[in-house]
């Protein structure tokens, strides 16, 4: 995969040969003559300087700096590889998407604070789910006990789903679903509830995250061992392509393995070592590239390093397009365009001077924006404590409407295009992305490599040596380890969990199990063994039978789990 960097040679670079020489002539005068004077009569604060991935920072970056990156490589928006964005006018045309996440207690809870995000000027839902619903678990399992709804909303059946999006026009408002190992069942039920309601699903947007790889990697939600668990990620992305031509099926996700302990470099080189590994599964059974590329998304956190979390995102997007028409043979333009959701970064969150978190939210938020992204979600100040308040989720999407529509950075497509900070920090980027793919390659591929251990090892060196350079104090958080102050105990509205909730779950499921056919649903689950016994079976059809049975998620995970097993992890330290 090296090879894909290898092109300079037959590029056209950013300067000439004489310009070079002139130009480092004058870049060496000056350090020697004005910066060494300067510097003598007042040093520098720290003597050296790099971003959170490790990369040395110079003291001024001049056009010598990108003149080894290839013009085509930084070429123009919507143009390959799409350094620059994916689109042509990119916010000129069209704001990204704003999204809050929101979700808890019951589908009707949920759905509450989705119509207020709407009446705020919210321009796409996107739903956290309860523990139990996200680990397959219906909400009378043992397992579930106190956790129904408390971190996100519990959704059991088809009449969960229709609850959460009662009133709501699902035809004209794009819908996120943060789910992993019980995706396709959420999916099975937002498919069967558009169905009884009459829509088209060709007109339904959305995302599910789907994303199962980086739950072994770094989330550690998962259900069944690795292999069945990518199969079902591959029934997803093809039944999508060909049923939901405007549906995103799975969202590869950087944000948790950043999260994780990951840092900018590894977030991206081990996204797409997933995204390789899914494309093989979707291209092995038989659909071409350019039929299920287009759909595929991507999810990246918006970290604090700002310069280096902008070049992230512009490397991100050439390296893609790179792996996606080399790799894969890609002729589809829509097939080469990484197109990511961000959110800004929760691991940053402070309890410490919580407000403080506003400006941290609204450092990132920019970032993503000036890094294209396509949709974004802003963190609430108040996450640190509970699910934030309607006033932190207000305040948080606010955050998005000020840098649209009050700062001017959308006028322009890629504003910092040729910065020759950025240029270079994208290009050192892309080599060292590909350096870990290369890597991956060598240890036998993404699921042997996990399977190993070497990712989680990974992040975790990463991790612990953020960790001590924040105990330290070498990396500065306001309020935890500089400028810190005495604080009283806060007494800070926090978002209240209903007690009462899990009862009204209980007994809405019971209801529906008293109600359906049930042996129409044994009927089905018998189908669903049947299937899932034959690798060349698409569950994805007889998923959206079962929910519309009124089968729960748990019987549906259960029996699945039955042939197929569990999983567990080989620690590492």
């Amino acid at each position: 995969m090296n090879d894909f960097t290898k092109n300079g040679s037959q590029a056209t670079l950013l300067l000439d040969e004489i310009s070079r020489k002139s130009l480092d002539t004058q870049v060496s005068n000056w350090e020697n003559r004005e910066v060494a004077a300067f510097v003598a009569r007042q040093p520098e604060s720290r003597a050296d300087y790099r971003t959170e991935s490790g990369f040395g920072l110079k003291r001024t970056y001049s056009a010598l700096d990108a003149a080894e990156t290839p013009l085509e490589d930084i070429g123009l928006p919507g143009q390959y590889p799409y350094t620059r964005g994916p689109y042509p006018t990119m916010y000129r045309g069209r704001n990204w998407t704003m999204r809050q996440i929101a979700g808890f207690g019951t589908g009707a809870d949920t759905n509450q604070r989705f119509k207020y995000l709407i009446s705020q000027g919210q321009t796409g839902l996107s739903t956290d789910f309860d523990m139990p619903t996200l680990m397959g678990y219906d909400s009378d399992h043992p397992m579930s006990r106190d956790e129904v709804g408390r971190e996100g909303v519990a959704v059991d059946t088809l009449d969960d789903m229709e609850a959460l999006f009662e009133g709501i026009d699902l035809e004209n408002i794009s819908v996120s679903m943060t789910i992993n190992p019980s995706a396709w069942i959420l999916f099975a039920m937002y498919i069967a509830l558009a169905q009884k309601r009459g829509y088209e699903l060709n007109k339904l947007s959305g995302t599910i995250q789907n994303d199962i790889l980086k739950e072994y990697i770094a989330q550690k939600e998962w259900i069944y061992p690795i292999r069945p668990s990518v199969r079902i990620v591959r029934d997803t992305i093809a039944y999508s392509a060909r049923h939901l031509r405007r549906y995103n099926p799975v969202n590869i996700s950087g944000y948790h393995i950043s999260e994780a302990g990951a840092n900018a470099v590894q977030e991206v080189a081990f996204t797409m070592a997933n995204t390789i590994t899914y494309v093989e599964e979707v291209v092995k059974g038989g659909m071409s590239v350019d039929e299920f590329a287009p759909r595929l998304s991507h999810y990246f956190v918006a970290q604090a390093d700002f310069f280096e979390e902008i070049a992230k995102f512009r490397a991100a997007r050439r390296v893609y397009a790179k792996i996606m028409k080399e790799r894969f043979g890609a002729t589809r333009p829509e097939a080469m365009r990484l197109r990511f959701h961000s959110q800004t970064a929760a691991a940053t969150l402070t309890r410490a001077q919580y407000k403080v978190n506003l400006i941290r939210t609204t450092l990132q938020a920019l970032a993503a924006v000036l890094g294209g992204c396509q949709s974004l979600h802003t963190n609430g100040m108040d996450e640190a404590f509970a699910i934030p308040t309607e006033e932190a989720m207000k305040l948080a999407l606010r955050t998005q409407q000020v840098i649209a529509d009050e700062t001017n950075v959308t006028a322009t497509v890629d504003p910092l295009g040729g910065s020759y900070l950025v240029e270079n920090l994208t290009s050192r980027m892309e080599q060292e992305i590909f350096a870990v793919l290369e890597k991956v390659e060598q240890l036998g591929g993404t699921v042997k490599a996990i399977e190993d251990g070497w990712f989680q090892q990974e992040i975790a060196d990463t991790a612990y040596n953020y960790a001590i350079r924040k105990a330290d104090g070498e990396r500065p958080v306001i309020g935890v380890n500089k400028y810190v102050e005495d604080e009283d105990e806060m007494d800070i509205e926090t978002h209240p969990y209903d007690p009462e909730t899990e009862r009204r779950q209980l007994a809405g499921l019971e209801k529906t199990r008293q109600e359906r056919d049930n042996p129409q649903v044994e009927r089905l689950l018998q189908k669903l063994r049947e299937f899932a016994a034959d690798e060349s079976q698409n569950l994805m059809p007889i998923t959206i039978e079962l929910v519309h049975a009124r089968a729960s998620m748990g019987e549906i995970v259960e029996t699945l789990r039955e042939l197929w097993g569990s999983y567990r992890e080989t620690p590492v330290i």
